[in-house]
């Protein structure tokens, strides 16, 4: 089993229109083991710019406080939030410099723009190449061929915000149900330009 397996994990990015999501399970677990059901991947950067970090989950936690550290300096300096595109390349430039010793994660940025509020998805490897900037879809974490495939059956372009969490949610439970080390229900994150969208799924408990 891959290190990155070890934890497991699913999160998904998907955009609409004039809206982005970004949705995550909840299991934490040590390979077949599950330990906790409260274990989100996803966290909140900025009032629109939300990342997904999928992977091994001490790294999911190192990275989050780094990003964290890097937003406020950012802020702080630039007397601005960072956008999706600068803080897909900061984080891009944070994994490539422990290329010999990487954090075991495969992020995924999901945010608006702040000046057009056009939808921003990235996704890329441990050593932070980036993967895909895509106007669609991205998927990372254990099931990444079943979300790929539920993305591609269930997507439509330009969904209004209500659609958009509807796809989000039936595409993360049926991906994760075929998944034994990722699962126990999740969350989903829908982010507009007037605020963000919360929503708790309850999902199969085995």
């Amino acid at each position: 089993m891959s290190i990155t397996s070890y934890n497991g994990g699913a999160v998904v990015a998907m955009a609409g229109k004039d809206c982005v999501g970004i949705a995550s399970d909840l299991r934490f677990g040590i390979q077949r083991q599950t330990l906790a059901t409260d274990f989100s991947k996803v966290f909140c950067l900025a009032p629109k710019i939300y990342v997904g970090l999928a992977g091994l989950a001490t790294d999911v936690q190192t990275l989050r406080n780094l990003l964290e550290f890097r937003m406020n300096l950012y802020k702080l300096k630039e007397e601005r939030d960072m956008s999706p595109k600068v803080l897909t390349s900061v984080l891009s430039n944070l994994l490539y410099e422990k290329r010999f010793g990487p954090y075991f994660v495969e992020p995924i940025v999901a945010g608006l723009d702040e000046t057009t509020n056009q939808p921003f998805l990235s996704s890329m490897d441990l050593i932070g190449a980036v993967e895909t900037e895509s106007k669609e879809f991205v998927v990372s974490g254990t099931c990444t061929g079943n979300l790929l495939g539920m993305c591609e059956s269930l997507y439509r372009p330009n969904q209004s915000p209500d659609e958009l969490l509807e796809t989000l949610a039936q595409t993360l439970l049926a991906a994760v149900d075929r998944d034994s080390i990722s699962g126990w229900g999740g969350v989903v994150h829908i982010i507009t330009k007037d605020g963000v969208t919360t929503k708790e799924l309850k999902g199969r408990q085995d």
